[in-house]
């Protein structure tokens, strides 16, 4: 990932049109007459082999002939000239450049590259970073850059809009204008051979000009790129995206469109609400939501109460809202008695609350009050249908006034079009949502909803103690590297249950028989009731062809059955190749649910686990829901919730609830499976019974292939970096431990900080903080491991309430050229080495990740940290500001 001279695509000084032309409706005509109109502030130098005049701006013949370095090139020349003009480009020192010419992966060389690959090669040679190529350019309204071949200009705003096409851009530049909606950036990314969306979301994620970034995405290339930037951005600002290809047939004109995978749309829902974005699913729904999000204030829940002067739309948005998964209101018995007092007796006596057509504007701010005071109600939905009694401005005039007296959310539809348009523009200009029809309104409400659950997945602390296991990774990788030795890319299912077992996951005692004859012998060692299996690299799913019998009472039906199963299985699949059966026992949990715990390997995103009913009918059913490793209790727990049998889980009339403990550390269990052993592609444990008493894997399945590198290196999210964790003996004797800080910690670390003395705060923060909100904690325990890292001190022992007893922190920038670090040591573990440790075991860290310079803050007065940066080869400068020192390392030693 890298921002490097992105700020010389974003908001460059002077800019080169390398295939400006003056002849009409040429891609080179319109750039230059963009680039005039726009406003742009900087040279503009069009370059044209015959050297006229363009656009009457004078125009040089070559890239050499330009009196400047431009800082940013636009290209709009045949794709055979575009390597040789970036390579010029780049001699001269030019950092960015967007090429719009379309067709350079279409022409292949003898040497088997493309015009493609030579443009890609000569800009990275000269560190030169390419927007496109086949784009349709760039707007930055605020600098009067219009990089593009658009029909029209952007209109200035604070919303930046980035589309993976150029056709859609268009049109929603023209849909934006319309209705007079403004940008920050405006940009289409084409076939993304360099700057892609984690670049801009890195770019734009920081910029305080940017209040919300928009994107249109048909394929991601670098899943855990994306995911560390999106993340990123999504704490700082709203991100909002709209997918294509969510079918089948639209997810291959995507990848055929953009000549990448286009992955699983399940995975990729997924992926964007464990980066804390909102998804959408139509253009007019995606400003319709950041308008929405512009507007909202913090919400509570998702209990909507509705007040309305028509029957008719109250139903119609009450249907909306339990079609979109939201729910309504129940009202207190006091506000019910509130609004009976207040309201004619022919209101509703319910949420919707009815108040009846000829309501004047003060009964809508008396019922508004009333409601806004439940504590049952987290919004409310004010609905207006036009009468020749009541006055339309009048109740908008009402409504916003009462709105000002309280922090919870209010959304407004005013239905019509002429007469209520002053009341949509009061709304707008008081900073209230409004739309134009219930069902909108409703979706409105819903977008703050779902953005608020996604932000707080974002901060929730997990679960500490109980996804604690040990597994026996060497057993678990040996039976798979022993299958892939034998050429098998399929466990049979005893060897699939023994890797599940080496992970702690219950399964059902299964041993293996050669024969039917053996198969009796076995069954009476492992005790009746039995299940046989066969066994067969070619039978996944063996039940098809009879290939399971249950309930097997003695040794002589077992090897009845065993034998009439070859015999079937040889008439009706001759290709399978027969290894022998396996034995179990009988299962018997009365009452309990059959789910499924599954994993997948997505070509975008890696592995990723699945949760659902299981049983036969499982394809059927299709009630599951994805999540991506790594995952903990309060994911997998998430993850369960997002199903329909997870009301199931919780128990009806006689049934009691399921163990959802048991049941979520067998998703984290499998999580842990797949971020440690990289040759695992496919997994099944279906299915997996649950009852009140726990959880038991009865049949399962895992497909294997030889991979390189670690089960980490292929997630979308980089794992808890075990590996890092190390003992250390202190100056004083004092054994500790020292390990990458994990979201677990928030509760401890909130202990570390109230054991702080005033004077450690001050030095680490610049000043009192009494208490760091749970936000805050979240962010700094919660980290992005690919992107900082903090190593925390702790007394050697297994117990989960360890002590912190200091933390070192750093964060580093895209490009991994410099660090920021940050260290703070408890008051009774100073002078014992505790500093240093951190420090070293931080400065290795960084190195070894490839990091030029680490750079920090100190106080004037913090001796202790000056004299420790000084003997530890940091050069300190005060600051201009005098209040601090920076201490710089650089190189790191």
């Amino acid at each position: 990932m890298s921002v490097r001279h992105l700020e010389a695509l974003f908001d460059p000084k002077s800019v080169a049109v390398v295939g400006a032309s003056n002849r009409p409706k040429s891609v080179g005509s319109v750039v230059m007459r963009n680039l005039l109109l726009g406003g742009f502030g900087g040279p503009v130098m069009p370059v044209n082999p015959k050297g006229e005049s363009i656009h009457g701006v004078l125009a040089y013949q070559d890239v050499d002939d330009l009196p400047v370095v431009p800082d940013l090139a636009v290209i709009c020349t045949p794709p055979q000239t575009v390597a040789g003009i970036l390579d010029k480009l780049g001699q001269r020192g030019t950092r960015a450049a967007v090429v719009l010419t379309a067709g350079l992966n279409l022409t292949t060389l003898p040497d088997g590259r493309t015009l493609q690959d030579l443009a890609v090669e000569a800009a990275r040679k000269h560190h030169l970073r390419l927007l496109g190529p086949n784009c349709i350019g760039l707007v930055v309204p605020g600098i009067g850059l219009n990089a593009s071949f658009a029909h029209a200009n952007a209109l200035p705003g604070k919303v930046a809009f980035v589309a993976q096409s150029g056709g859609l851009t268009t049109g929603v530049l023209d849909y934006a204008r319309s209705n007079n909606i403004g940008f920050s950036h405006f940009l289409s990314v084409g076939d993304i051979v360099d700057v892609d969306f984690g670049d801009i979301l890195d770019y734009l994620g920081s910029d305080p000009q940017v209040s919300a970034i928009l994107l249109y995405i048909e394929s991601i290339r670098d899943a855990r790129k994306f995911m560390s930037a999106a993340r990123a951005a999504a704490r700082n600002k709203p991100v909002l995206v709209v997918k294509a290809g969510r079918v089948a047939e639209g997810a291959k004109a995507a990848a055929s469109h953009t000549g990448a995978l286009a992955g699983s749309d399940a995975v990729y829902d997924t992926a964007f609400r464990r980066a804390g974005m909102l998804r959408v699913f139509t253009i007019t729904e995606l400003f319709d939501a950041v308008q929405t999000l512009a507007r909202s204030r913090p919400l509570r829940g998702d209990r909507l109460a509705i007040l309305t002067n028509g029957g008719g739309p109250g139903v119609m948005a009450v249907d909306a809202l339990i079609s979109a998964g939201g729910r309504l209101a129940e009202l207190a018995p006091e506000t019910m008695e509130r609004l009976n007092e207040i309201l004619p007796v022919t209101w509703s006596h319910g949420n919707p609350v009815d108040i009846i057509g000829d309501a004047p504007g003060h009964l809508y701010a008396d019922s508004m009050k009333q409601l806004l005071r439940d504590p049952g109600v987290d919004a409310v939905l004010v609905m207006h249908v036009i009468t020749a009694i009541a006055d339309v401005n009048e109740t908008a005039s009402a409504v916003i006034a009462t709105s000002k007296s309280t922090n919870r959310n209010v959304l407004t539809s005013w239905l019509g079009r002429e007469t209520v348009e002053n009341a949509r523009q009061a709304f707008a200009a008081a900073g209230i949502p409004t739309y134009s029809t219930p069902d909108r309104a409703v979706r409105g409400f819903m977008h703050m909803v779902q953005y608020q659950r996604n932000q707080e997945a974002l901060t929730e602390t997990p679960d500490s103690a109980s996804a604690d296991f040990i597994p026996d990774t060497a057993t678990a990788r040996q039976i798979i590297l022993d299958a892939l030795a034998a050429g098998r890319d399929m466990l049979s299912e005893p060897e699939a249950k023994s890797v599940l077992a080496a992970y702690g996951v219950p399964v059902v005692q299964t041993r293996t028989a050669a024969t039917p004859a053996e198969a009796a012998v076995v069954a009476e060692q492992i005790g009746f009731p039995v299940v046989i299996k066969i066994i067969s690299p070619q039978l996944s799913h063996k039940s098809d062809v009879g290939g399971v019998v249950l309930n097997l009472e003695t040794a002589d039906e077992v090897r009845d059955a065993a034998a009439h199963m070859l015999t079937r299985i040889a008439r009706l699949r001759p290709d399978a190749v027969l290894e022998g059966f396996a034995v179990q026992n009988m299962a018997r949990m009365a009452g309990a649910q059959e789910l499924i715990v599954g994993v997948t390997t997505d070509p975008v995103f890696g592995p990723a686990i699945l949760f659902g009913q299981g049983g036969k009918a499982v394809e059927v059913v299709g009630d599951s829901a994805i999540g991506l490793p790594p995952l903990n209790m309060s994911l997998a727990r998430e993850q369960i919730m997002r199903t329909r049998v997870s009301k199931l889980l919780l128990g009806y009339r006689d049934e009691p609830p399921a163990d959802l403990d048991a049941i979520c550390l067998t998703i984290c269990q499998v999580s842990q499976l797949v971020s440690d052993i990289a040759e695992i592609q496919e997994l099944d444990i279906n299915p997996l019974f649950a009852d009140a008493s726990g959880v038991l894997g009865l049949d399962a399945r895992i497909k294997v292939a030889h991979a390189k590198g670690t089960g980490a290196d292929r997630l979308a999210i980089r794992p808890y970096p075990k590996e890092l964790e190390e003992e250390v003996v202190l100056d004083s004797g004092r054994n500790l431990v020292l390990r990458p800080i994990r979201p677990e910690d928030e509760p401890q670390h909130h202990v570390f900080i109230s054991k702080l003395s005033p004077e450690d705060i001050r030095f680490r923060f610049f000043g009192l903080v009494r208490e760091i909100p749970h936000s805050q904690m979240a962010r700094l325990t919660q980290i992005d491991y690919d992107r900082e890292m903090a190593f925390i001190a702790q007394e050697n022992n297994l117990h989960d309430d360890a002590e912190t007893l200091g933390v070192v922190r750093a964060v580093m920038d895209p490009d991994d050229e410099r660090a920021e670090f940050a260290i703070i040591v408890r008051s009774d573990m100073k002078g014992q080495g505790l500093g240093r440790a951190l420090m070293e075991k931080m400065i290795r860290y960084l190195k070894e990740r490839g990091v030029h310079k680490v750079v920090g803050q100190v106080l004037p007065d913090n001796d202790a940290m000056l004299g420790l940066a000084e003997t530890m080869g940091f050069e300190s400068t005060k600051l201009p500001t005098g209040e601090a020192f920076e201490v710089v390392l650089n190189p790191l030693p």
